[in-house]
Formats: structure tokens, sequence, C-alpha cells
């Protein structure tokens, strides 16, 4: 069982204020500062990340059937291994689409080790099903909410303004034992992904966070504003959301999962899922179809948890269905992916 945990990035270096030396002290010791300077680089200057991105094949969507691309011909397909030096395998690998030479966008995630670094596996054909249904549902000027990973990929594959352009890394998925090296990986995605978050952004995403926190009335309420009063938008969730929220805010809405083999024993697994529910004292759960023989269990803690706009906008074990959601309007899903239509302020 994995609980969401706050990785706690305010961590910095602070570096001490220049001092200004008597000129005569400057003159006496001038090689002993040459050397204290040497020392104090070595202790400053950051370490680098402990992994690095390894391209291992590029090409285009004909050239990666599984990703179910072909709709986009243009896009060139680039595949890195997620290389630790210390592991013998990659621990992760992942597939960025980008277009006329901009920035990497990822369209695919593939966790190999236990713990998750940076995201959740995803189905490819659920992504371009999505993409495909956007084009169908919404207007070509709406403006489209969703977790900023998910604004990157339809504002790529339809072309729509998304409310988050940049590659903003919240909440940073990094295993407990690299949280020395915070700056240094921000620093390093940053210059691999080609983005870099401005203060607006990063504003803008946690009021858009913090609104899928609240009840839905106030949640909607706080997404209508966010996007303005004329503007037709409409906003994606997927499953994989509950956990990252539940990383960003830990005291508003409690998050757990498990993954579990999918076999033939329905009845064996459901009846494992409510042990858990009974042992941790969970309130509810829901599932993800990772792959065609693994699912995961995401699991709420808490009533207030299943009370908040995400969790009423994906389905629940013995909660109101998505299609009772008042707030919203529902309109599309496919897997994990859920596409409402905010509606327009009164």
């Amino acid at each position: 069982m994995i609980p969401a945990e706050t990785t706690g990035r305010d961590t910095q270096v602070k570096r001490s204020g220049d001092k200004l030396l008597p000129s005569l002290g400057i003159l006496l010791v001038t090689g002993g500062l040459i050397l204290l300077g040497w020392f104090a680089y070595l202790w400053f200057e950051p370490a680098d990340a402990p992994y690095h991105y390894q391209q291992t094949s590029t090409g285009g969507p004909q050239d990666y059937p599984e990703l179910e691309l072909d709709a986009w011909p243009d896009l060139k397909i680039s595949r890195y291994d997620v290389i630790v030096p210390e592991a013998e395998k990659p621990v992760a690998q992942a597939t960025v689409a980008q277009r006329d030479g901009g920035s990497p966008v990822l369209i695919k995630w593939q966790n190999n080790s236990k713990e998750i670094l940076h995201a959740l596996d995803w189905k490819s054909s659920e992504l371009s099903a999505l993409a495909a249904a956007i084009s169908q549902y919404a207007e070509k000027d709406a403006l489209i909410l969703a977790w900023w990973d998910i604004s990157q990929q339809i504002n790529l594959l339809t072309g729509h303004d998304t409310l988050f352009t940049g590659h903003l890394n919240e909440p940073l998925i990094i295993p407990q034992h690299w949280q020395t090296y915070i700056e240094a990986i921000d620093a390093y995605e940053q210059s691999f992904w080609q983005s870099k978050p401005d203060r607006r952004e990063l504003e803008q995403f946690e009021r858009f966070s913090l609104a899928l926190t609240a009840e839905p009335e106030a949640g909607v309420a706080q997404l209508r504003e966010l996007v303005g009063a004329g503007r037709t938008a409409y906003i994606i969730v997927h499953v994989t959301d509950l956990y990252k929220l539940g990383l960003l805010y830990p005291e508003k809405i409690g998050v757990a999962y498990q993954n579990f083999p999918l076999t033939g024993n329905i009845h064996g697994m459901i009846n494992h899922m409510k042990v858990q529910l009974k042992e941790h004292d969970f309130d509810t759960y829901t599932l993800q179809s990772i792959t065609d023989t693994e699912i995961r269990v995401y699991f709420l803690s808490d009533e207030q948890s299943s009370k908040t706009l995400l969790a009423r906008m994906l389905p629940f074990t013995d909660k109101d269905a998505p299609t009772e959601l008042e707030a919203l309007q529902l309109l599309y899903q496919r897997g994990g992916y859920w596409l409402y239509k905010i509606p327009a302020a009164e």
C-alpha cells in the first residue's frame, strides 16, 4: 500500500552574503583566498541529478504503433531510458513527442521499478481517443483545463488553448532518498523539457488544484473564476490525478494505491479490496486499468476526501456516480479520462 506523501520542495541552498576584506588583508592572503574560493565552489556547486535520460530511438508515429498516434503524422517521436548509474536496468522509460522543433511533450511513461518516478502509467490508446473526443465536443476557441501534463498533451494533439502550457513538474514525484537532490532534479528537468515554469502559471495551477480539493459547487465556482466569465471551458481529469492531488494537499485529500494482477478471479480480487478497506479504515476505492494484465486501485482515506470535487468527478464504490454530479456536465469518458463542460457564469 503506497500513500500519497508530500515531497517537501522548500529546501534551498542559501549562499552567504559577500563581505569585503580590508585591502591590506587582500594583499597578504591572496593565495589563501584563491584556495578558499575553490573550496567554496565545490561546496556550493549543486550536485548532479541522480539519473539521466538516454535516447534509445526516434522516428514518426508509424514507428511506434502502440502509441496509436497515426492521426498525427507530423509528430517527431523520441524514446528515452531513465538511467540511474547504480541500477542494473533503466528505472523508467519516457516517450516524448515534438512538432516543428518545439519543446518535447511527454506522451507515455513507464515505470520499471516499485518506486514511482515523476509520473504514473496510463494507456496510450486512451489518450489518443481523448484527443479525438475533444475535437468532437469542444469548440475550437474553448479553453481546456487539466493537470499540466495532460494540458501539454491536449495542446499538442488538438491545438486547443489550455490553461497550462509549461512542464510544471508539480508535484515532484521522486523516491524519498532523493530529497537532497531536489534542486539538481528541478534544474535537470527544466533543461531536458526546455521549460521553466513562470510564477503566474504556477499560481494559476495552485488555484486549479485547490479547486479540485473543494466541494463540488465551490470548486466549480473557483474554476469558472479562473477561466473568466465570458469563455467556454472544459475540464479533463484522470484517475491518476488523485495521487498527485494527494501529494500536494495530504491534509485535504487522503489517497493511497495498490497494484493488483488482473486475473480471472474477479470476486477474489474484490474481496481483497474490501479487506484493505476494513484493515486501513478507508472510505472507498476506484480502479485504473494500467495494462491488460494489471490494475491499480486507489483508496480514499475518509469521507472528507470523498466529498472533494475531484473525487466526485470519478467513479468510486458506494458513492454517487459522476453522471449524478450537477455542478458539471459530463460529456465523455474512456478508461481513466473524464471530460466535463464547465457551466457558464450566472
